[in-house]
């Protein structure tokens, strides 16, 4: 496996991205994976890297580019619970800034930046998000129906998007949700939002999880649930890609 940082030119300036390849010379399937609310760190590097170790070429934009480089925001090593409100008093207005419009803006110049790569092969990508990433990787298959073959969120805000949004995907779809973040009556309610669109998709509540489980530098780490997380993302790249 190779890796590298990247600058993807976007309507509002440079946005620096970590990528990871297999190492074989050979064009592979494009994945876009956007990271948590956290952004690129070490952890998003290993998971980009494990994706990359099954065959696929990863690219990981940091979607808070506008306001600097990775790390935009001074992380522990491990974000305990006692440091999250003075990480999340930075973070939110990050958030609520980046509107629908930075997101489809940002979306257009990372699918066109991954499929234009030499690493990647022709054909269709994916794309995967973790917390507000799934959102806004949700954002990017619906505004992509011709080029985004795969969806992935896991414990992600996907309703936020809208149903107007999930009526507009083709990609086959994925979402693992946190127990802690999803009733069953509000995954009923997703669930029928997806049906009515007519999308090939698994939606399914990871048992006994929190918030954040996929990720191994956080307190709501769960090792068996982010196992699972891989098997079903794997599942569905093999089938889409």
């Amino acid at each position: 496996m190779s890796t590298r940082s990247l600058q993807i030119p976007t309507a509002d300036g440079q946005a620096d991205a970590f990528a990871a390849f297999p190492d074989d010379g050979e064009r592979h399937p494009g994945v876009l994976m956007y990271p948590d609310g956290f952004g690129i760190r070490p952890v998003l590097r290993e998971m980009a890297g494990e994706l990359a170790g099954h065959g696929y070429s990863v690219l990981v934009p940091n979607p808070f580019y506008r306001y600097g480089p990775a790390p935009v925001l001074e992380l522990p090593e491990h974000i305990g619970e006692e440091a999250r409100p003075a990480i999340f008093a930075r973070l939110m207005p990050m958030i609520e800034a980046h509107t629908t419009e930075r997101i489809l803006r940002d979306a257009d110049a990372y699918v066109e930046f991954l499929t234009t790569r030499p690493e990647v092969a022709p054909g269709p990508v994916a794309v995967t998000g973790y917390c507000i990433g799934g959102l806004l990787a949700t954002h990017t298959a619906a505004a992509h129906p011709g080029r985004v073959a795969a969806l992935a969120g896991f414990h992600a805000p996907v309703g936020a998007a809208g149903a107007d949004r999930l009526h507009r995907l083709t990609a086959r779809v994925h979402f693992g949700h946190a127990e802690t973040d999803l009733t069953p009556e509000a995954l009923g309610e997703l669930n029928r939002t997806l049906d009515a669109a007519g999308v090939e998709y698994t939606s399914e509540i990871y048992p006994g999880t929190v918030h954040g489980f996929t990720m191994s530098d956080t307190d709501a780490f769960d090792p068996a649930a982010r196992q699972l997380h891989w098997g079903r993302l794997l599942d569905l790249l093999g089938r889409a890609l």
